[in-house]
């Protein structure tokens, strides 16, 4: 069973996504928050799966906290997908590296929102390859960039630095099979590698630090 607790600071959303999880079979509907800090504290009792986060709420917001439920290793465990209005939003890659797996469009249809919870659970990232080719447009033509090598990069094999930055670009094991012409098995044990080597919460956080080292351009 896969618990859920939703954070949004809109009563109207509370109660849907509540009666949406609560009627959806392996769901459980854990709890909910209405501000950032009562977030946290929900998510440190209860411990969750998988929260639903909001952005702009009172008090802290949704971007700090993720950071502060991300950095409590108790929770490593739970995954965090952003709520947003907007596809490109402006906090949406601050919240990728606070550590969300991901983030949903608040006007996703029903089924995929409730497929997005599963694969969260299960390890995956909410990046579609579209969508991550846009938040690294965005973002690359920001006149501030810099890059920042993760400290680990060195560790990981050529092979493992060439999947890295296909990741980066919002590719699924698949598509890299097919991209570097091996089975996606073996894809699937690179990403693991990288992931471990790097320290990687999930999918997500790779095309962060893909970016952040200068992998994809």
């Amino acid at each position: 069973m896969t618990t859920v607790v939703v954070v949004d600071d809109q009563d109207l959303v509370r109660f849907g996504l509540r009666a949406l999880i609560e009627n959806e079979d392996g769901l459980s509907f854990a709890g909910e928050a209405a501000d950032g800090l009562a977030a946290v504290a929900t998510i440190r009792e209860l411990r969750p799966d998988v929260v639903l986060m909001d952005i702009r709420m009172p008090g802290i917001d949704g971007l700090e906290a993720t950071r502060r439920v991300t950095a409590d290793p108790q929770l490593a465990h739970t995954k965090i997908v952003v709520l947003t209005t907007f596809e490109i939003d402006e906090y949406v890659f601050d919240a990728l590296k606070s550590g969300a797996s991901g983030f949903l469009l608040k006007d996703t249809k029903p089924a995929e929102l409730l497929h997005a919870i599963r694969l969260v659970a299960d390890g995956g990232a909410l990046l579609s390859p579209s969508i991550t080719r846009k938040l690294i447009r965005t973002f690359v033509e920001q006149p501030a960039r810099s890059v920042r090598p993760h400290p680990q990069l060195g560790t990981l094999t050529e092979r493992e630095r060439e999947i890295l930055g296909l990741v980066g670009e919002g590719l699924s094991n698949d598509d890299i099979a097919q991209r570097l012409f091996i089975s996606p098995a073996t894809a699937r044990t690179h990403v693991g590698r990288a992931m471990t080597k790097l320290g990687a919460r999930d999918r997500a956080q790779l095309v962060v630090f893909a970016y952040q080292s200068g992998l994809t351009t």
